[in-house]
């Protein structure tokens, strides 16, 4: 690509240069388009296979192998060029097993566990094909184990023994499947943190990683490689300022500290602290501004090219040539400023936030609900925006719109947030999640919901009304079984929900009452097809017994 000279832009010439090559590089490694995956071919015959013919075709779309499914055989396609259906998982509200789910997934998990199946979540879901309104399956129990863990005819065995326990429920007609699927923790004088303010601010999307914004990248400074999301600001209480972060207890203090409990009960107790933008979020957050500069760099040479090819201006010449020239000409200038924008964002952020101590913000406070204290001179408070979730970047005005409030009928006294800027407020209670009243695209009610984190930015999805168990296997032995609530993704056009390092993202509703925190995710070996969260409503009732005082940060105008 030939480079505009840098003299021009007032950009080093060296800068530049990689500014070039930061676009190379993302262009040459474009993700394939979702039609480039439609097509894609089956994965070859395996040893899943080999005892089970549907392995790859029962959830298609999400990557997850089943290595067994009792019932009939879902639909699929005939002929040697059909085209395979893609599922998805649909969320499951206001059925019959709702009231004793939680004691009859108990039982399912010890029986499990007794018979030795290393199973890692129970996800109770509908499936539909993509695009279809109606899920063809209305409940399935799926299974996650841990990969090449489980053989055929144990599988069998073990849906046998799930089957039993459910039909001693009075629900025979709920089918098992077992798939491989693991369950993974998201981690991933000094200057304050920048302002946000996308309404005047000329790039937003580049100093939101250093600013006070939800979805603010944090990591411990001993351990800068395990990064997660700062999900809400809290009040320790009303007489003082001291402010807290809250997160999760692996992004904090992850799993390399012996023992996960800690208090820190007085001013003599060394800090354990935590830094705005581990290793991978510094880098990604420079890489996106060298990107974003390579980008504007390439359009200019295409535009001047044009501009050359159109020439200078002659008496007479056609109108659509002067037209075109003045829109290339406002192009080029348009994008000049903005490269000067973002150059200056680099400047400030590569000169004063380079090092880990620089970008140290607080310190862990307590660990079992686990709240970071802040140091209050890290936050500029005269533009401090508050517990206000960014839902701009990667989803547009009208994306928001159109997947939050996808019926007419449901959009009284709609608004999109000013800026951008979503308020968190308010609690989404038990008895919603489980029979939530927002309309999906389908007409069908569902609990619609956003967040905004280190890995993936912007993201809908939708909750599930029953909850999930899940397992985690420690390299010590130790085992941790969790109940969680799964979120979905939206429909497969729009890709997961969350990816590692969005752990601790705050999870709001359309209207910003906060439905939980986000603490990892499952599915096949370094992937993410379902997300799990705490709901919050009970994570206050844990900070509350420890902190009676304490209240969400109030909000900003």
């Amino acid at each position: 690509m030939s480079s505009i000279p840098a003299h021009l832009l007032n950009l080093d010439e060296a800068f530049t240069a990689g500014c070039s090559a930061a676009f190379r590089q993302i262009t040459n490694h474009f993700p394939i388009s979702p039609t480039d995956t439609l097509a894609s071919p089956m994965p070859p015959l395996s040893a899943l296979t080999d005892k089970y013919a549907n392995a790859y075709s029962d959830f298609y779309g999400s990557g997850t192998p089943c290595v067994f499914k009792s019932g009939p055989d879902w639909p699929v396609r005939q002929g040697p060029q059909a085209q395979r259906f893609i599922r998805e998982a649909r969320p499951v509200y206001r059925h019959a097993i709702r009231s004793t789910w939680l004691s009859i997934g108990e039982r399912i998990y010890q029986r499990l566990d007794s018979i030795g199946v290393k199973w890692t979540s129970i996800n109770p879901l509908a499936y539909a094909n993509a695009g279809e309104a109606k899920p063809f399956c209305s409940l399935i129990l799926s299974i996650g184990v841990q990969p090449h863990s489980l053989v055929y005819d144990a599988a069998v065995a073990a849906a046998d023994v799930v089957k039993k326990i459910l039909v001693e429920a009075g629900f025979p007609s709920i089918e098992v499947a077992f798939v491989e699927s693991v369950v993974t923790r998201s981690f991933a004088t000094d200057p304050k943190l920048l302002s946000f303010d996308p309404l005047f601010d000329d790039v937003p999307e580049l100093r939101k990683p250093f600013s006070t914004a939800l979805g603010l990248s944090i990591a411990p400074l001993k351990y800068p490689y395990f990064e997660g999301t700062a999900a809400l600001y809290l009040r320790l209480s009303k007489d003082n300022k001291r402010t807290a972060i809250l997160t999760c207890a692996h992004v904090a203090r992850p799993p390399v500290y012996p023992n996960m409990g800690m208090t820190r009960k007085n001013e003599s107790q060394a800090r354990e602290e935590v830094v705005a933008l581990g290793y991978k979020g510094y880098d990604n957050a420079v890489n996106a501004m060298m990107r974003t500069i390579g980008d504007l760099i390439e359009f200019i040479d295409i535009w001047n090219d044009e501009l050359g090819r159109l020439g200078e201006p002659v008496e007479g010449e056609d109108s659509r040539i002067t037209e075109r020239r003045s829109e290339h000409l406002k192009l080029v200038a348009k994008a000049k400023k903005k490269i000067e924008k973002v150059n200056a964002i680099h400047d400030e952020v590569t000169k004063r936030r380079t090092t880990l101590n620089q970008r140290v913000l607080g310190f862990v406070l307590h660990s079992e609900k686990i709240e970071v204290s802040l140091y209050e001179n890290k936050i500029d408070w005269s533009t401090f925006k508050g517990n206000k979730v960014y839902v701009g970047g990667n989803l547009s005005v009208a994306d928001f719109r159109f997947t939050m409030f996808p019926q007419p009928v449901d959009r009284v006294d709609y608004q999109y947030p000013p800026d951008g800027l979503l308020q968190a407020y308010g609690v989404v209670q038990d008895d919603e999640i489980r029979n939530p009243q927002h309309l999906d695209v389908y007409g069908e009610k569902c609990l619609l919901v956003v967040k905004n984190g280190l890995a993936t930015g912007t993201t809908v999805g939708r909750t599930n009304g029953l909850e999930s168990f899940t397992r985690i296997y420690a390299h010590d032995g130790t085992e941790l079984t969790s109940i969680e609530i799964a979120v979905l993704p939206y429909d497969k056009t729009r890709g997961k929900f969350s990816d590692f390092g969005d752990s601790g993202s705050i999870v709001l509703a359309r209207d910003g009452r906060i439905v939980g925190i986000l603490t990892g995710g499952a599915g096949p070996t370094e992937e993410i097809d379902i997300t799990y969260l705490t709901p919050y409503w009970w994570v206050e009732q844990k900070i509350k017994a420890k902190f009676p005082d304490c209240f969400l940060y109030q909000v900003v105008e």
